[in-house]
């Protein structure tokens, strides 16, 4: 018979905050570390990109990725009708790219920026940790987001330290030894 410890002591609860409060609540999700992408389309012989945090894997077979919209965003209607996006997973030296696609007109987020233009006519980012072309999979309707469904066409990778966002901050997140 196995010998079954004492019980554990049980930490503090944290306290607890009102489910209504907008602010704590981004607070709380902004616990969950995430890697950052640029997000881009081609749509009506115009670029358009955007820095996203929501991106992940969906499936292996099929290869499909996912990521959300806001519905309020000025390019929504450029990534849901386009009929694709491209991802490209920023390397911890492209935080600044990750400002530059978050504010701003097309324009100014493609500025100087180093791309390489893909058979699709998708721009993804050329020093990116990783990259995936897909086609429009699927929409699904999310409270005040779309989620957007690709399936991946194209993809690539390189060995580097990644782009990390927790907490409202950049770092980096690299293997523990």
């Amino acid at each position: 018979m196995r010998h079954m410890p004492d019980a554990i002591p049980v930490a503090q609860a944290a306290p607890v905050v009102p489910a209504n409060d907008p602010a704590d609540y981004r607070k709380a999700l902004s616990c969950f570390a995430t890697g950052v992408t640029v997000v881009t389309t081609r749509w009506q012989d115009n670029d358009w990109g955007m820095t996203c945090n929501s991106f992940a894997s969906v499936s292996l077979e099929p290869r499909l990725v996912l990521w959300s919209i806001r519905k309020a965003a000025s390019s929504l209607e450029a990534f849901t009708q386009s009929g694709g996006f491209s991802v490209s997973v920023l390397s911890q030296p492209q935080q600044l790219l990750a400002r530059q696609f978050a504010t701003g007109d097309m324009a100014a987020r493609f500025a100087g920026v180093d791309v390489v233009r893909q058979s699709s006519e998708r721009l993804r980012l050329t020093q990116s940790l990783a990259w995936f072309d897909c086609s429009l999979h699927q929409l699904v309707d999310a409270g005040d987001h779309h989620i957007v469904i690709g399936q991946v066409q194209d993809f690539g990778w390189r060995d580097a330290a990644a782009l990390g966002f927790w907490r409202s901050q950049f770092g980096e997140f690299q293997a523990l030894t």
